[in-house]
């Protein structure tokens, strides 16, 4: 039998180099590869999947209207997890760039980076109990 299927929503992001997005989602944020498309003309669709089920496509744009060719951010992620300052930290040590450090603010503790590809990531989670 097969396993209910769950509304959610799932970004899919297109870069320039998915081989080298997913070798850097891995290492900064310990994401796991759970499915990999790879069409004959060299194209690759991946799902990654980061601590407890929180998943996102990849797949690759050489011509894609990303961050990297519009000069500016086009989305901005927020990935929840229990120890931000880790894995703000690992994401760092994997080749991202800090635009603020990890802190509190807002009822969050929350940290932002911009990964290799141009890519907005807040790192963090909600504060508990925290009056806003």
């Amino acid at each position: 039998m097969n396993p209910p299927i769950v509304t959610n929503i799932s970004p899919w992001l297109t870069v320039r180099n998915v081989e080298k997005a997913a070798t850097f989602y891995k290492a900064a944020f310990g994401a796991a590869e759970i499915y990999r498309l790879e069409s004959p003309e060299g194209g690759m669709v991946l799902k990654l999947s980061i601590t407890d089920g929180a998943e996102f496509w990849l797949s690759d744009g050489a011509a894609a209207s990303g961050p990297e060719t519009l000069g500016g951010e086009t989305i901005r992620m927020i990935l929840t997890v229990a120890d931000p300052d880790k894995i703000f930290a690992q994401a760092l040590k994997a080749g991202a760039l800090e635009i603020f450090a990890v802190g509190e603010g807002h009822g969050w503790r929350l940290g932002r980076i911009v990964d290799p590809f141009g890519l907005h990531w807040e790192i963090g989670h909600p504060i508990p109990n925290h009056d806003e």
